[in-house]
């Protein structure tokens, strides 16, 4: 039995079992809900169904949010990829691209998966369904992913945080980013270990970011910073399967990252009292959009 407490005691089990990150929380998770293997898996099918829904949303070239600062920057992207003037490639335009659509579909009051959090949902689906897409992954691997990825959020969840207001954007940026690079990993055949350095080298890259969202909404820079963390994870995986190691062990970056966040100001915890939202034109926002 795991109880979700550390991800190194989920690997040791699974590497134990010689099984799966996926297939040791798909179990676990069972017993914890009393539920079915089954009812998970169609649980986790819902959610990729509404990821991939809201990519091709968030993609329309009439996407605008109830603010108006973010409007079809994912359309724009797409259009460039598609063009063949992408710097980063057809795979990682896709990423950046994906990661932008679910998150426009989120400022719009749209349907979309909190991966872990509202702020931070483009990230897993951004680089899953590219993966997918690029690599011929099935729904099945894909949803394992989404499995392994829930193992890593757990534990940081219960021994951090996963909320803005409480660490920071690393507690929300940086948890999706760890969960996804874990999830990679093992959908490309990474070892459990493997999985706990993917996701160990995304929350290291991404330790100490602040959140300030401008005016106090989920979206300057929180769309943007879904697209560039979710590059991170794509690297923390590549890393990880080239078998490059972290030198700090997983459980011990979260607790790292608990620290940080208890250490930074309420200003920069989501309170839109410092970063980037107390810039002369973050405050000439927040005044527009409030005093109308």
């Amino acid at each position: 039995m795991i109880t979700f407490t550390s991800v190194q005691a989920i690997i040791e089990l699974a590497e134990q079992e010689k099984t799966t990150i996926s297939a040791v929380t798909l179990r676990q998770s069972a017993e914890d809900v009393e539920r079915s293997e089954l009812d998970i898996l169609a649980q986790m099918q819902t959610s990729l169904t509404v990821m991939k829904q809201a990519i091709t949303e968030g993609c329309a070239p009439d996407v605008s949010s109830v603010s108006g600062l973010v409007s079809d920057w994912a359309y724009k992207v797409k259009n460039r990829v598609a063009n063949g003037n992408s710097l980063c490639g057809g795979f990682v335009g896709e990423v950046i691209y994906n990661a932008l659509a679910v998150m426009q579909v989120n400022t719009c009051m749209g349907r979309i998966v909190a991966a872990p959090t509202a702020g931070s949902c483009g990230i897993l689906p951004a680089c899953l369904i590219a993966l997918q897409n690029h690599h011929g992954i099935s729904d099945e691997q894909i949803i394992n992913g989404l499995l392994t990825a829930s193992a890593i959020g757990m534990v940081i969840a219960n021994n951090a945080t996963l909320s803005g207001a409480e660490g920071g954007c690393q507690a929300e940026c940086g948890s999706a980013a760890a969960m996804t690079a874990a999830a990679i990993t093992e959908i490309m055949g990474g070892n459990p270990t493997m999985c706990g350095v993917a996701a160990a080298q995304a929350l290291k890259s991404i330790m100490g970011l602040v959140c300030d969202p401008v005016a106090g909404l989920v979206e300057e820079p929180c769309v943007i910073r879904n697209a560039t963390s979710a590059t991170i994870a794509l690297t923390s995986a590549e890393l990880a399967l080239a078998d490059v190691p972290t030198i700090i062990p997983i459980d011990e970056v979260i607790k790292a990252m608990a620290t940080v966040g208890k250490q930074m100001p309420a200003s920069l915890r989501e309170t839109a009292d410092g970063g980037i939202a107390q810039t002369p034109t973050g405050r000439k926002i927040m005044r527009g959009l409030y005093t109308k």
